[in-house]
């Protein structure tokens, strides 16, 4: 597949989030003599939330110590100065169009921002909703975890299911969070006066209520909100598409800011906004510790700053009938993430790289073999696979009862298909030339160690 076009120039420095050009700024504002009570207006503004309490116990472990991964949420409730942008008729609860873990590698050399594509079809589990309930394991579009933890209104419960929900897909342990809600971006941009944004086509999207024509001009912050959320009559409509675009605003947003720094006025209005609209737990929650990340993020060099993507294609090439969800490309995902939990730099053109080989779900052909002595183990598994979008071509029982799974393929054969179904059993399976195996399908031999409800 090829890449999507963006829909606006993209640039590679500056684009982790707006809030680290305002954080930079309140160093300047407090040499300026501004005052110490602005200083504590904006350190107050912001919002502690408690998620430890909600996290659990089984969460995966940090494998490099020192480095940190920081999981960034923009929130979006489609109430109060949201209520416009985009249907609200299904929309009860809080709800998250942007989803990217910021990692930091123990050496502070390189950075990496993940960006989750809000329609990638993942596993949510059980999350506390906060009204008293608990929702049951499911599999959706992940964007879905931060309405589910949400029901209340609450954002730490919010914040704490898609910690959850990205945790136990992608095995990084997150340590810390921030949400940030979209509506704080119209204070934001007309307090610098407004932003350019050069589309290369017209955007026509009556549901985020905006008609821009095609070339540079400076929006203000009530076009600003939808110009963030647009998704449909931009481009090709897809998720993908409104990430770059985001990406863009806020490398826009963060150039205004720092040329505004001389402007007290500009500046204060600017922090105002952004503090107000900024929800992180304990330990982040406030101007010293966002300064002291924001410090760290200054001194990488631009070229090690990598803005990548989970990798993935349309989930309709495994279910004909989701046109609407993308699905995680395997191998390549797994790898990316354990690279990150292991405090291994990827840069983009080493993704680019690794991902020209697609391999779809429903290309994979599986034989599935009970080595459990388990009854039924076999029949179990295949239909999980199948919920996944492997092609099941068989059942049966293995010659002899095994002591942990493996994954077989023929000698000479291309192991990409194996490595795609290993990397989606969610356990230290191997795969291994097998002559039991033959051209063009893989063996799962199911070994007790194997949960069924661990397959992705």
């Amino acid at each position: 597949m090829g890449k999507r076009k963006a829909d606006v120039r993209l640039t590679r420095r500056g684009r982790v989030l707006a809030w680290s050009a305002g954080v930079l700024c309140v160093g300047v504002l407090g040499v300026a003599g501004a005052g110490t009570w602005i200083y504590q207006q904006l350190n107050g503004n912001i919002t502690s939330a408690d998620v430890d309490d909600k996290l659990g116990g089984d969460r995966p472990e940090n494998l490099s110590p020192g480095s940190k991964n920081i999981m960034i949420v923009g929130s979006d409730s489609r109430e109060g100065a949201n209520s416009g942008y985009g249907s609200s008729e299904n929309l009860k609860t809080m709800q998250s169009d942007t989803l990217l873990v910021l990692h930091i590698p123990a050496d502070r050399k390189w950075a990496t921002v993940l960006s989750f594509p809000r329609d990638s079809w993942v596993r949510i589990p059980v999350c506390d909703k906060g009204d008293g309930t608990k929702s049951k394991e499911h599999h959706f579009k992940i964007n879905e975890a931060f309405a589910l933890g949400g029901t209340s209104g609450e954002v730490a419960g919010a914040a704490a299911c898609s910690i959850k929900t990205v945790e136990e897909n992608t095995g990084l342990r997150i340590d810390h969070f921030m949400s940030i809600d979209f509506s704080g971006f119209k204070g934001m941009v007309d307090a610098l006066d407004g932003i350019e944004v050069c589309p290369k086509e017209p955007i026509r999207s009556p549901k985020a209520k905006l008609n821009l024509p095609a070339g540079c001009q400076t929006i203000d912050g009530e076009t600003s909100l939808g110009y963030v959320r647009a998704r449909y009559g931009v481009g090709d409509n897809s998720d993908i598409g409104r990430i770059g675009r985001q990406q863009e605003f806020m490398d826009a947003l963060t150039k205004k800011a720092k040329s505004k720094l001389t402007s007290p006025d500009s500046m204060y209005g600017f922090l105002n906004s952004a503090t107000k609209s900024l929800t992180a737990d304990k330990e982040m929650a406030g101007i010293k510790p966002l300064y002291a990340l924001a410090s760290e993020l200054k001194g990488i060099p631009s070229e090690r700053l990598a803005f990548l993507t989970v990798p993935n294609y349309p989930r309709e090439a495994d279910f004909p009938r989701d046109k609407a969800n993308v699905a995680w490309q395997y191998p390549q995902a797994v790898d990316l993430f354990t690279a990150l939990a292991k405090d291994q730099e990827t840069t983009k053109d080493a993704l680019a790289a690794k991902t020209k080989n697609l391999v779809y779900a429903s290309q994979v052909r599986v034989r599935v073999l009970n080595g459990t002595g388990i009854p039924g183990r076999a029949s179990d598994v295949a239909e999980k696979l199948r919920l996944s979008g492997f092609t099941v071509v068989a059942t049966g029982n293995a010659p002899s009862n095994v002591t942990t799974t493996t994954v077989q393929h023929a000698q000479g054969s291309d192991d990409t298909g194996a490595r795609a179904l290993m990397t989606r059993l969610g356990g230290k399976v191997t795969a291994t030339v097998s002559a039991e195996a033959t051209a063009g399908v893989v063996n799962l031999v199911v070994g007790p160690d194997l949960k069924v409800d661990g397959i992705y």
